[in-house]
């Protein structure tokens, strides 16, 4: 009886979660159905007059998302821009010549993107300024990234009981030594010699930074601070000493009017008087007639009839062997896929090869390097790096043709490491797990984490580890025409910004992706006969539909969690790369949050 009891309510228990999940995936699959309605059609008309709307409050992509769920709200389940840097570009240079678009209105607060991304855009804004068009910006209050971006615009406008967050940078950096002591793991872990910058592995030994790790992100916060206090100081015409004393003072965090007393702001309005300072710039007596980035996107005709392609390869997140979702990140076999279609297409004439990538898998990182050298042999591959291209992301671009980089690029970081953890303290001491083990040879039982590695494991390990750092190192002295023994000097796993990258031989040119595509024309001497394509394609919506429904939910309840998190979203990232970056990575030290 008591049997047929428990057999029951688990029967019931299954049931009742099938019907749930059932629910769940519909009520997600209608709202995909209801935003792509809204979203699908194939132009949109600019109206005369109109003011082009960007709210920028997003984690801003290098690439506009295909994902159907890429544009929903979890917190409201409705859609919302989020529109990538490409058609971002692409959206500020049309409107140079559009003659219905009368000025940009930039609507800002926080932007959760670093740097480089932020400069890019920037720059862009300052080449539309040569129209003569307004841009006017607005905040109810600006966090620094947001005022960095505001400052390119002719008029910035602060809410009156808002505040100006200036306060200098800083990078926090989340330490599990003492959570692993507490769950009794130990996470074993193999560094070359010459590794001592290489400190994604410190936070599983140590509980604050090392001197080495603390002198480079001093170094890369000077150059990144220095870059931002620059470009403000240049737009608003205050000395760079007297925005660092602002900022150490806090001196405008909780007074808007001090804003405006130092001339960082130019007013002070309510929302309502934002809107009328509109309707006077646009001639308008009635509404304003406001068109978002992924509205305008669709206004333009992008057909282009030339043959001739510069195929733009995208390679965002960090870098796994195999196949995965190339969306979130990088997969070997499927960017392998991408650049070898590339190479074959007759049609493509030259690769740029766009990297935002952090790094990751040391063989995953080869891989693709050996798809991106057969390519160099037969077309142009010019390299164009993002936020980051560091460790395996500088591993996969130092043999292009030609290196880009944006002064705030965080690039370099030539250094390799291993990480086994051992369970075996956990296992038996805190939950009672004890195992046993039968085999045919010595080693047999090679990494498994719930036992410690022997002395011999460890010291073929650290062959493996010495010898992928000789490849990498190497592999950049080849591509960039350096002596190895110098490349070494430079490498030790240091992490630098693209600003003092170039000084040090590692790139050629600070410039952006447009730069990138450029050059790549004047390589492969295409004059004007030419189009950008976008790689790798994009899949249907449909193809998407399935795909999310297969996946058990686990990407929508990550955007969920990254909606509901913002900022802390990133450390849970870090708990989960405990069980990620297992075995010999390629990975840059840390995981900069800068805001």
């Amino acid at each position: 009886m008591r049997f047929s009891k428990v057999v029951l309510a688990a029967f019931l228990g299954t049931l009742i979660a099938l019907v749930i999940n059932f629910f769940i995936k519909v009520g997600v699959v209608s709202s995909m159905i209801s935003n792509l309605s809204k979203n699908t059609e194939t132009s949109t008309t600019v109206k005369p007059n109109s003011v082009l709307y960007m709210k920028l409050d997003y984690a801003i992509p290098d690439r506009t998302s295909d994902n159907p769920f890429g544009g929903i709200n979890f917190s409201t389940m409705e859609s919302q821009d989020m529109t990538g840097m490409n058609e971002i570009l692409r959206n500020i240079e049309y409107a140079k010549t559009d003659p219905n678009i009368k000025g940009i209105y930039l609507e800002l607060s926080s932007i959760p993107t670093s740097t480089a991304t932020l400069q890019e855009i920037r720059d862009k804004f300052i080449e539309f300024k040569e129209s003569g068009k307004f841009i006017v910006a607005y905040g109810e209050s600006y966090s620094q990234s947001a005022y960095y971006m505001a400052t390119v615009a002719d008029k910035i406008i602060l809410n009156p009981e808002g505040m100006l967050d200036l306060h200098g940078m800083s990078s926090q950096i989340m330490f599990y030594k003492h959570l692993l002591d507490k769950l009794d793991v130990e996470m074993q872990i193999v560094r070359g010699p010459n590794n001592k910058f290489k400190s994604a592995v410190e936070p599983y030994f140590l509980d604050k930074m090392s001197e080495a790790n603390r002198e480079q992100m001093e170094k890369l916060l000077g150059t990144v601070w220095g870059q931002i206090l620059t470009g403000i100081s240049q737009s608003r015409n205050i000395s760079v000493e007297q925005l660092n004393q602002i900022a150490d003072n806090l001196e405008t965090m909780f007074k808007a009017e001090k804003a405006l007393e130092y001339g960082l702001v130019d007013n002070l309005y309510y929302k309502d008087q934002v809107l009328d300072e509109l309707k006077g710039l646009t001639g308008s007596n009635k509404s304003i007639n406001a068109i978002t980035n992924a509205n305008y996107a669709k206004s333009y005709d992008l057909k282009n009839k030339s043959k001739n392609e510069v195929a733009v390869i995208y390679a965002s997140g960090q870098i796994f062997d195999g196949k995965g979702d190339e969306e979130a990140n990088i997969y070997s076999e499927n960017l392998s896929k991408t650049i070898r279609k590339a190479r074959e297409d007759e049609n493509v004439k030259a690769v740029v090869l766009r990297v935002n990538s952090p790094g990751g898998s040391a063989v995953a990182s080869a891989i693709i390097g050996r798809e991106l050298d057969l390519t160099k042999e037969v077309k142009p591959v010019i390299v164009s790096m993002g936020n980051y291209a560091a460790s395996g992301g500088y591993w996969i671009s130092a043999k292009g043709d030609y290196i880009f980089a944006d002064p705030t690029t965080l690039t370099g970081s030539i250094g390799v490491f291993g990480t086994f953890p051992n369970a075996q303290g956990f296992l038996n001491n805190k939950i009672g797990l004890t195992f046993d083990v039968a085999k045919t040879n010595e080693n047999a039982d090679f990494g498994n984490f719930t036992q410690p590695l022997t002395e011999f494991q460890y010291a073929k390990l650290q062959e493996m580890v010495v010898k992928t750092y000789d490849d990498f190192t190497k592999r950049v002295a080849e591509g960039r025409g350096l002596r190895q023994t110098y490349v070494d000097s430079i490498g030790q796993g240091r992490v630098w910004a693209g600003a003092d990258a170039l000084g040090l031989g590692l790139v050629d040119q600070l410039g952006d992706m447009e730069d990138a595509i450029a050059y790549a024309v004047q390589k492969a001497n295409l004059g004007n006969d030419y189009k950008v394509t976008e790689w790798p394609k994009q899949k249907d919506f449909f193809e998407r539909l399935m795909e999310s429904m297969n996946n058990s939910g686990s990407d929508q309840l990550d955007a969920a969690m990254r909606s509901k998190l913002g900022g802390y979203y990133d450390y849970l990232q870090g708990l989960e790369n405990l069980q990620k970056n297992t075995g010999i990575q390629a990975r840059m030290p840390f995981d900069m949050v800068i805001e």
